[in-house]
């Protein structure tokens, strides 16, 4: 990374690229230093996360009512299947324009969060709630257990591993959904502050908001992956690479 970086500034600097289109790393660095001092950084990342982890809980609240729904109405799910796929293919930046009309510039984002994570948070739970091993089920109703007895007491504890899975891929994808409603209606965050660059040919402030939302997407990341580990050491739980 040292070595790229340092090629990178020397590049720019003798303008064997235009630092103009790349930026330079001694540029990244002072405008961060400045947006650090300013507070505008705070703002920014401040707007960010808390949409992020917003939209990271509302879509897998959803999502995991949705998964359940279908396991509980087995004829629900035969009904919903085709329309997830679909779904599940739409490209979703195509729905900011409606978000935006009908929720505004500030609720559209957590709409575009929640649209890009949810479904594949739903098809990703109901598959592992259906993978669950029948006999278990079926010693459950032998002793007369209710459908929610089995839900809270063999399907959701065999499927804590493709919960946890879910989480590591919602989160990357929440953050997503954010930078991309940010792009169409925001007036703050990281993604307004990529677009705005982008207006005013501001390249340091462009890729300066890219190294944070890499630095950002590192750590949300690392955040439930410990928190997985976390889960599963305390329940026993085998750990997915």
């Amino acid at each position: 990374l040292g070595i790229v970086l340092l090629l990178w500034e020397v590049a720019a600097h003798r303008y064997w690229v235009n630092p103009m289109l790349t930026s330079r790393p001694s540029q990244i660095w002072r405008t961060l230093v400045s947006m650090a001092s300013s507070g505008s950084l705070w703002m920014h990342l401040g707007v960010t996360l808390r949409e992020t982890l917003a939209g990271f809980a509302i879509g897998m609240a959803l999502g995991l009512g949705v998964a359940i729904a279908l396991w509980w109405w087995p004829a629900l799910a035969a009904v919903l299947d085709p329309y997830l796929v679909v779904l599940n293919a739409l490209p979703k930046i195509a729905l900011g324009p409606i978000f935006y009309i009908w929720l505004g510039h500030t609720l559209s984002v957590y709409g575009m969060a929640v649209a890009i994570s949810v479904v594949v948070t739903i098809v990703m739970l109901h598959a592992g709630f259906s993978e669950v091993e029948a006999n278990q089920v079926l010693v459950m109703r032998t002793f007369g257990a209710t459908r929610g007895q089995i839900l809270r007491k063999v399907v959701i504890p065999s499927s804590l591993p493709t919960v946890m899975a879910a989480l590591k891929v919602n989160i990357g994808l929440t953050l997503v959904g954010v930078i991309v409603g940010e792009f169409l209606s925001a007036r703050a965050g990281l993604g307004y502050l990529i677009i705005y660059g982008g207006q005013v040919f501001q390249m340091q402030l462009v890729m300066t908001s890219v190294v944070i939302l890499a630095v950002i997407s590192a750590l949300l990341y690392l955040a439930v992956t410990w928190a997985e580990r976390l889960v599963s050491r305390l329940l026993h739980l085998p750990m997915r690479s």
